[in-house]
């Protein structure tokens, strides 16, 4: 059976190394379209007569496999999106997988808001369902009111825009050396970059609610209140990830895999995952009855992601995970928020402050690069005084000054020690 159709937007790892994959690996689709801009890639994929390759990171290995029969379009090219406009109409599946939320709008009248508004008032498909795969907890939300915005009427068709909690860890890789090394198979011929993604496939999407409708792709798992899972994400594995990285600069090592035997660090992490991560999220969420908000299941949540960050075969390096620090030390994202999240429940982070900490100590080593004031450029993270750290803080916390930022500086502040001896 074939009667699916499928597209996308952005032909990033999460697209091809997963949504296509699952769509190919089902059997029920008899078209896959994704729209992307990048002329080259778009160029290689079509010379391979449309297919391409994905590295996939296992616990033992790395197996590639090729996917067949996808079709990638330029809508910046006036046939190529005319092609991709019949697609859409066609579509009972779409998938954004776009750098940020403000892509929905970028473009006007060549949005990918327009572009779907447009085609989904067809009545091409009985029904469309749209992946919103961007790391933003109100992605579908946020996409739902841009087509309400432009529509006028009914669409032709039952639509649902679905939120998703992608654990994936994926990148692409373009070292020459390292896809060498690693034994990678390029995305397609002549290009020189690689899909590499982890294994793991437990993808979380919202309950789809369309009378009737069964979606093509049927592996993920449907929540009716994603927000909890979402959570667990942001203030377990994401804030985990970055903490771990952070502090594994910071002790010279290069690879997160690196940090698996250091007994000293992963203790850390996995004491911030259980403890206050998990203290907080299980007190919180309990009442829902599902399996990973109890003790056992998040201790079970915990060892998996820390065996799976760590990973050799996924090559993550602590320079990639911990990017962006500026944003990830925002006053509610993974650190911070999680550390707040913690207090809110009764429990102390402590653990989570040594990753901020370790966070701050990056943003001095790059402080141009991080926009730091010349006035807060502290010396060594070891020698800052409460004012500076304050200062730094609030800096990077302005203008949301969080609630209960004081006590987060103090923690912040009274993990020196501690860290400095953890990392020499």
């Amino acid at each position: 059976m074939t009667e699916h159709t499928l597209t996308g937007f952005g032909f990033g790892p999460i697209q091809g190394g997963l949504f296509v994959k699952e769509a190919f690996d089902s059997g029920r689709f008899g078209r896959m379209v994704i729209a992307e801009i990048d002329a080259a890639l778009v160029q290689a994929v079509r010379e391979a007569g449309g297919s391409y390759h994905v590295n996939i990171a296992g616990s033992d290995g790395i197996e590639t496999v090729r996917i067949d029969a996808v079709e990638l379009l330029n809508p910046r090219e006036p046939d190529e999106r005319r092609r991709l406009v019949e697609a859409l109409e066609q579509s009972t599946e779409i998938v954004t997988s776009l750098p940020s939320v403000s892509f929905y709008e970028a473009g006007g009248h060549d949005s990918v808001s327009a572009l779907i508004t447009d085609a989904v008032a067809a009545d091409s498909a009985p029904a469309t369902v749209i992946y919103t795969a961007e790391n933003n907890n109100h992605a579908a939300e946020i996409l739902s009111a841009s087509l309400r915005r432009r529509m006028h009427g009914s669409f032709g068709r039952a639509v649902q825009c679905l939120n998703t909690v992608i654990g994936k860890m994926s990148r692409v890789v373009t070292d020459a050396a390292e896809i060498e090394r690693l034994g990678l198979t390029p995305i397609a011929p002549g290009l020189d970059r690689a899909f590499l993604v982890e294994a793991f496939n437990r993808i979380l999407v919202t309950r789809t609610r369309i009378d009737g409708f069964a979606p093509g792709i049927d592996v993920f798992a449907e929540k009716d209140d994603l927000l909890p899972f979402e959570e667990a994400k942001l203030y377990g594995h994401n804030a985990i990830h970055a903490l771990l990285a952070y502090l594994g600069a910071l002790k010279g090592y290069e690879g997160m895999t690196d940090l698996k035997d250091d007994a000293s660090l992963m203790g850390v992490a996995r004491d911030a995952f259980l403890k206050e991560s998990g203290g907080a999220l299980v007190k919180k969420y309990a009442s829902l009855g599902d399996e990973l908000f109890t003790e056992s299941g998040y201790r079970d949540y915990a060892a998996d992601l820390l065996d799976r960050m760590t990973n050799p075969w996924l090559a993550d390096t602590v320079a990639r995970a911990g990017r962006d620090v500026v944003r990830k030390l925002g006053p509610s994202d993974r650190i911070f928020g999680t550390m707040q999240l913690a207090l809110e429940y009764g429990v102390e982070p402590r653990n989570m402050a040594l990753g901020a900490l370790a966070a701050v100590a990056r943003v001095l080593s790059e402080a141009e690069a991080c926009g730091l004031p010349k006035d807060l450029r502290a010396g060594d993270w070891r020698t800052l005084k409460r004012p500076q750290l304050a200062a730094i803080l609030r800096h990077i916390w302005s203008p949301n000054m969080p609630p209960e930022g004081e006590r987060l500086i103090d923690l912040t502040f009274q993990a020196i020690g501690p860290l400095a001896r953890r990392v020499g």
